[in-house]
């Protein structure tokens, strides 16, 4: 008998009147107004502007919402592609399924190409964005509690999840909640990149690499608890193994960055807010030299003339 467990809600959607409320959709929509929120925090912190974070997620987010849907399309198309499933579920985000992995890789590329149109480095928006990215997964976790799926493997111990859904081969009964499990770690990670980013000022992209390796290396034993399907290489699942590559790339990448870059950024955002690409930017710190270079000469010149005048009084 189980004396104490995790409930799972009778129903992932609430009804507001003709709008369909999906709890796992609510808790996306929230991690990311968290990551923009903190981000912005982090962002002025830094030097930038506000509303910057803003501008550059609004590539970012949807370009990662796609990459997430494909990842975890590709990785597991017999749920979507095999006899007697429908195909057109693949395009049905709200239901649940989004791959980290690809998620953030898409990402990315919008957010770079966000950042190229602000003529800002795409490194320091990451440093500035990565706790709060590791918030908005501790919270989109709980997207899977609301869809009764992605739990560990059957125990009785008093914080194990009680799964009554039969759907989808799901067999009622408590398992490890691995969702609350990870959305623990997150905001561990979270709290990790923060105070190691006040403590040493990292900077080019080394704050978002640590959030990446401490996220793989919690990911890395979550997912070998899940009992899900999933496509499995050497013994392991498919996600194992992603989360110890990405976990030695971005150690690479902090070491790395750490001898070529030691300190943090100096300038994150150019002052001319009108810099559509990186290429005015650099226009813009080529002016500056120039004046610069003016304002010396002009210097030199006032000097020589009160030598010369000098000069000529004591003539």
């Amino acid at each position: 008998m189980d004396l104490a467990f995790i409930p799972s809600p009778s129903r992932g959607v609430v009804e507001l009147g003709p709008i369909p409320l999906r709890g796992y959709a609510f808790c996306i929509i929230i991690g990311v107004f968290v990551a923009v929120w903190l981000g912005n925090k982090r962002w002025i912190d830094r030097g930038g502007r506000s509303g910057t974070v803003a501008d550059i997620a609004v590539w970012a987010v949807p370009f990662g919402l796609v990459g997430g849907r494909l990842y975890h399309v590709i990785t597991d198309y017999q749920l979507y592609f095999s006899d007697g499933r429908d195909w057109v579920d693949a395009f049905k985000i709200w239901e649940g399924g989004l791959g980290i992995w690809g998620a953030i890789a898409l990402g990315a590329v919008g957010a770079w190409i966000g950042c190229r149109r602000r003529g800002i480095p795409l490194p320091a928006w990451a440093d500035a964005l990565a706790p709060g990215i590791a918030l908005a997964q501790a919270i989109g976790r709980w997207g899977n509690w609301f869809n009764q799926e992605l739990y560990g493997k059957a125990t009785d111990v008093p914080w194990a999840l009680k799964i009554t859904s039969a759907e989808d081969g799901r067999v009622p009964g408590t398992y490890h909640p691995t969702f609350l499990y990870e959305s623990l770690w997150c905001i561990g990670v979270a709290v990790l990149v923060i105070w190691a980013d006040r403590r040493f000022k990292l900077g080019h992209g080394r704050a978002f690499a640590l959030y990446v390796a401490a996220y793989c290396a919690g990911r890395g034993w979550i997912e070998y608890m899940r009992v899900d399907d999933a496509h499995h290489v050497l013994g392991l699942r498919l996600n194992v193994w992603t989360a110890i590559v990405v976990f030695l790339l971005a150690v690479a990448y902090f070491v790395v960055s750490a001898k070529k870059h030691p300190g943090r950024e100096e300038i994150v955002e150019p002052d001319d807010e009108s810099s559509a690409d990186g290429s005015d930017a650099d226009a813009s710190k080529l002016t500056k030299a120039e004046g610069e270079t003016k304002d010396a000469e002009k210097a030199e010149d006032a000097k020589a003339s009160d030598e010369e005048a000098g000069s000529a009084k004591k003539s």
